[in-house]
This record gives C-alpha cells, sequence and structure tokens, in this order.
C-alpha cells in the first residue's frame, strides 16, 4: 500500500518539479518508509495524504535549498553508513559563549581541537532565544537565526564548513518538543491566529490540564507546578519544562511538517549529528504518563527517513533520560543511530562512590549491547546535572534499595556524607521526598577542588571508561584542565546547572603543559587517553564482552585484543591468577608500555585503570593525527 501511495506521489511530484536523479533515487528507497510512519499517526484524519503530498513539496524545495558540497558529504556517507563508529570519532561539547566567545572564537580553536584528537563537535544551542531566561539556549525563538552575540547564520555554515575540513563533524540540537514562547508561532498561537493557534496545547481553562495533569509527571517544581503555565487571560499552555517552553502539539501534521522544515534548514548549514532533544515528551495522549508513547516512535522513524532522502549525511542523537528499558527503545538505524547513554554515567559517578562498580559490571553485562549499526555516546557529565537513572529493579537484584541509594548518592556528591571529596550543589532539590540531581563540574565532584591525593586518578578513571567502552567518547570540554565550578555565577541562583558551565578557565588552559599543575596533570592523562582511543582499532564500534575479575572493587571488560580492568577503590586491589588463567602469561601495557606478568594474577593500585593487550602484539593502527 505505500509503495503504491510512494508511487502516486512521485509521479504528482514529476509533474510539478524537474527531480535529480539522486532525489528519485532516495525517495523511491525510504519514501514507502515515511508513508507507513507519517499514515500510521496521522492516517485517520481526512486530510492525512494532501498532507504527505504537501510534505513530499517540502522535501524537494529543501533538496533544491542544500548546498552542493552537502550533496557530495551525502554521497560519500551513503556509501560509508558507520562513518560514527570509527576510532577516530571522539566527541567534545561546549556552550559557545562560555568557552570560546563567540563563532569565531570557536574557529580560531580548531587547531587546538585537532591537536587535542576531536573529531565531533556538540556546540550547545546557539539560535536566538529570549530576552532574560532562555534554559541555556533550550527556548527557541527562531530556529533560522543565529544569538546575535555569538554571530550570523553564515558565520555558523562557515564553522561547519572549516570543522568539515578539519575532518571534526559538527552536532547540533534539534529542540522539536517546544519552542520558546515568544516564538512567531507561540506570539500567533496565542492571539488565536490560524494555523498557529493549533500548534500548541492552548485550553481556556483548567479542565484538561487537570485532566491530564492526573497522569504526567511534574518535571521543574521549582520553576512552576505541574505541566501547564497560565496565559494571563484564564487560558493555559502546555509547558512540560519551564514555563517560557510551549510544548508543540504534534497531534497537528502541520507542526511535523513545520519542524521537519526548521530540522532540515538546520541540516543545511553543515550539520552532521542532530541531538533530538527531550525525544520522550513529544507525543500527548489523555489519561497516560505522555512520556515515550509508541507515536513518539513512529515520527522519529518519519523524521529519519526524511534525512535519508534529503540529507543522508545527517545522524540523529537520542537524549531519552528515561528507564533504562525505555533509552534503549529509541536506539535504531530507522530511529536514532546514536544514543546518550545515562546509564554508564550514572554508574560510573555510583561505583565511584561506592568504591564497588558492580551495578556498572551489571549495566556492561546486561545493557550495553545495541543494534548493529548504532553506537552510545559515552560521558562523564554533560550541559545538564547528574540524575540517577539506574532501575530499582537491577539495584535490588544486588541487594540495593534503590531509593535509599539515591538518597546516598545527592549526600555523597554534595559533600554531606562523612569522608566524601566530592563539592556539588543539588538540582531540583525536594527537601519532603530528599529527591535531588547533582550540579558541579568532574573536577568538582571527583575531589580536584579540595587537594584529594586522588582526584586526578578518578577523573582519568571516570574518562576512561567513556574511551574505552565503545560508542563516542564526549569531553565536556574544560574538563581536560580540570575545570573548576562557579558557585557565585548570578545565573546559579536561578538553576544550579549553571555552577558547571562557567567560562573558559584561561589560567587553567595556561598550565597544560605543566605537569606540576593539576590542569596539567588532568590535560596530560586525558591526551594520552584520547590518542589510546584513536589508535585502537579494537576500540571501534560498540561491542564488549564483559570480564568478571571477581573483585567487587574493580571493572571488567575486554575490547578485541584489549582487556580493560579498573579499580574503582582507593586501596590497592588483588586479581587472582586463577581469574587471569585464561589469559596470556605476559602482556602489554597499552597505556604505560612496559610488560605485565599475568601468572600470579593482576596487582592494580588505587584507582587503576590498567588497559593489557592479552595478545601480546603491542599492534597499532597509527596515530592520533592520523
Amino acid at each position: 500500500m505505500y509503495e503504491a501511495i510512494a508511487a502516486l506521489i512521485r509521479a504528482d511530484l514529476l509533474s510539478a518539479y524537474r527531480l535529480d536523479p539522486a532525489f528519485l533515487r532516495r525517495f523511491d528507497a525510504h519514501f514507502p518508509r515515511l508513508a507507513r510512519e507519517f499514515l500510521t499517526v496521522y492516517g485517520d484524519r481526512v486530510d492525512a495524504l494532501l498532507q504527505l503530498r504537501s510534505l513530499a513539496g517540502d522535501l524537494v524545495v529543501a533538496w533544491e535549498e542544500r548546498p552542493d558540497e552537502l550533496h557530495l558529504l551525502d554521497n560519500e556517507r551513503e556509501h560509508d553508513t558507520t562513518w560514527y563508529a570509527s576510532e577516530q570519532m571522539v566527541g567534545a561539547m561546549a556552550y559557545v559563549d562560555r568557552w570560546a566567545g563567540d563563532l569565531d572564537g570557536v574557529r580560531a580553536q580548531i587547531p587546538y581541537l585537532r591537536d587535542l584528537g576531536i573529531s565531533y563537535l556538540h556546540l550547545m544551542p546557539l539560535f536566538a532565544v529570549p530576552d532574560g531566561d532562555h534554559d541555556g539556549g533550550y527556548a527557541i525563538s527562531s530556529y533560522r537565526d543565529v544569538r546575535p552575540d555569538l554571530g550570523t547564520t553564515e558565520d555558523l555554515a562557515e564553522l561547519a564548513r572549516d570543522l568539515r575540513a578539519a575532518g571534526i563533524s559538527l552536532c547540533l540540537d534539534l529542540v522539536f518538543n517546544h519552542t520558546a514562547h515568544d516564538h512567531p508561532w507561540a506570539l500567533q498561537a496565542a492571539d488565536g491566529v490560524a494555523p498557529f493557534d493549533q500548534y500548541y496545547w492552548i485550553f481556556p481553562d483548567r479542565t484538561m490540564p487537570d485532566a491530564y495533569e492526573r497522569t504526567v509527571r511534574e518535571i521543574f517544581p521549582d520553576d512552576h507546578p505541574g505541566s501547564f503555565v497560565p496565559l494571563g487571560d484564564g487560558r493555559w499552555a502546555w509547558a512540560t519544562f519551564h514555563r517560557y517552553q510551549w510544548d508543540l502539539r504534534y497531534a497537528n501534521p502541520e507542526v511535523f511538517r513545520a519542524m521537519a522544515r526548521e530540522m532540515l534548514s538546520i541540516a543545511a548549514l553543515g550539520v552532521e549529528v542532530l541531538r533530538m532533544d527531550a525525544v520522550a515528551f513529544i507525543w500527548k495522549e489523555l489519561g497516560t504518563p505522555s512520556e515515550s508513547l509508541p507515536q513518539v516512535h513512529h515520527l522519529l522513524r518519519a523524521f529519519n527517513a526524511i534525512c535519508r532522502i534529503v540529507a543522508p549525511a545527517v545522524v540523529f542523537k537520542s537524549e531519552a533520560i528515561v528507564h533504562p528499558d525505555e533509552v534503549a527503545t529509541y536506539i535504531d538505524t530507522d530511529e536514532c543511530q546514536l544514543s546518550y547513554n545515562p546509564l554508564q554515567m550514572a554508574l560510573v559517578w555510583e561505583g565511584l562512590a561506592t568504591t564497588k562498580p558492580l551495578l556498572l559490571q551489571q549495566a556492561l553485562t546486561r545493557r550495553h549491547a545495541l543494534p548493529p549499526g548504532t553506537q552510545w555516546v559515552n560521558y562523564v557529565r554533560s550541559h545538564d546535572d547528574i540524575g540517577w537513572t539506574f532501575a530499582d529493579e537491577d539495584a535490588a537484584e544486588l541487594g540495593i534499595d534503590g531509593h535509599d541509594h539515591r538518597r546516598f548518592l545527592n549526600a555523597w556528591y554534595t559533600g554531606r556524607h562523612e569522608g566524601s571529596w566530592a563539592r556539588g550543589v543539588p538540582f531540583q532539590e525536594n527537601p519532603r521526598t530528599g529527591d535531588a540531581r547533582i550540579s558541579g563540574t568532574t573536577a568538582d565532584l571527583l575531589g580536584l577542588v579540595q587537594g584529594d591525593p586522588f582526584a586526578v586518578d578518578r577523573i582519568t578513571l571516570a574518562y576512561g571508561i567513556a574511551m574505552l567502552t565503545g560508542g563516542i567518547p564526549l569531553l565536556y570540554l574544560g574538563d581536560e584542565v580540570g575545570q573548576l565550578g562557579d558557585p557565585d555565577d548570578p545565573l546559579v541562583a536561578r538553576d544550579t546547572r549553571w555552577v558547571h558551565r562557567p567560562p573558559r578557565p584561561e589560567e587553567r588552559y595556561a598550565q597544560a603543559g605543566d605537569p606540576s599543575a593539576d590542569a596539567g596533570r588532568v590535560y596530560a592523562a586525558l591526551r594520552d587517553l584520547i590518542a589510546l582511543r584513536r589508535a585502537w582499532p579494537d576500540l571501534a564500534g560498540n561491542a564488549l564482552t564483559p570480564f568478571d575479575p571477581r573483585n567487587e572493587h574493580v571493572l571488567g571488560f575486554t575490547r578485541g585484543h584489549l582487556l580493560v580492568l579498573a579499580n574503582f577503590s582507593p586501596w590497592p586491589q588483588h586479581i587472582a591468577a586463577e581469574v587471569m588463567s585464561g589469559q596470556p602469561k605476559v602482556a602489554t601495557d597499552a597505556r604505560e608500555g612496559g610488560t605485565r606478568y599475568l601468572r600470579d594474577g593482576v596487582e592494580l593500585t588505587p584507582y587503576e585503570l590498567l588497559v593489557l593487550d592479552v595478545t601480546g602484539a603491542g599492534w597499532r593502527s597509527g596515530s592520533v593525527d592520523e
């Protein structure tokens, strides 16, 4: 059926446009899938086929507007569909203004990024935002205009071109669950102007908001109660997150089409990865949690099919901070090829606090594997808070009460627990329930600010897990020099996440080459880890085999020729000889060089990250500069 619908629409397009053969080839390959997903969601509407035909016309226009150089990249990526799985892929992320001032400042840092070994750069939201609060850029006033203080849209396209020439893929956010309340669509919706009055969830009174709120959760209680905000005239608008972020009404297919056009305009700037922000929330349905509903997946697959037709160089990265079982449902080559790995992130922090990476070992065994052609994006921390996203049922298998354990972790990472080396601050803390998430830079949370003697080793261990477990490792820029948070930033009083988004630490960058300085020690350790990652083809892809070290303080896994053992404790640990009996008698230390004898087991120093070439060959593919 969908092939027949695609054929009819194809014929109609040929009568109206002069179509490029490459467009037609991709249309034939992917439009039936787009039709299936679109009509699964909207097929009961009388205008469904008309909307689908209009969407096809939108794709032709977007194709014609896409620069020739990106059409060339599309052709390359069609023949290298898993380019993002290479061991050469090492990511970094930053706010443009905080790390580099503006887009020209980012351009000036390209040699630094190349030297560090970065091949994927995620710039935090940089499009126009309202005056005042804007959730760190996630309240978008225009998807077509860059913030004036950062540069212009032309500057962004030029930066993307320069990054691509340097072998660095640009990632930007697609904020598609909501817009800012002052977006032109929202302003017209508030005035009752058609068709924009159907672009948002706006109700005349509390009747429907009350009905929806019986089953949806409250995300930011510090900002506003529930999921709706008053408009001042008795009406209420759905705002899942902040009061100035109005949720789009995807029940209307015109909203899907409008956002598809915005997505393709961003892709036409040279973006190669789109972070699909707040993806779980885009579909609302009365009587449900309005999270991760089936329509979300159909719409994601429809967006994916659109890119396969118009911009196949672009892949999606899922940002779904939900139950681990739900996170996995977004990861598929037809949906999101990449996904943040929030479970691994949280459990690295959990293992360091407890000195026992048992939950992390369980997760690597049970939840690490992904479908072919997909990848995790592994991170130590991001622009966002740290939340304890492990599943209570997983914790219970290890005798851990999830609720109590989260309270312990919150106390530990805010420095409220005896013996803690962490100095984080709570985010969205609820004194009644004890629920909270954690803000702070990696250095703040792992003891560097307190001068703890093991702080650099903990930072190395945390980033080592991200670099070695599979997928794309992601560095928050500033962490490579042990950047400290800024609790005095005036933005922190309104949102504690700004404590870990401070301006570029120029003094620490100046100390990056000083082995006697904390910044220099951290820089050397992380630079070496990046070089290790890029030197071993075994670290490409996502495949990982768990290795049981039979020591509750040690994490173990293998990646091809490499055996990784990580001591999460401040005490020396021993891996017994019988555990190592299946390994060769002699191995090469892939990080430090030299030989390790395994006949009598393995000794690990406090927080040691040991990477062994158990083939004894010591073979590497090349240097970090390749």
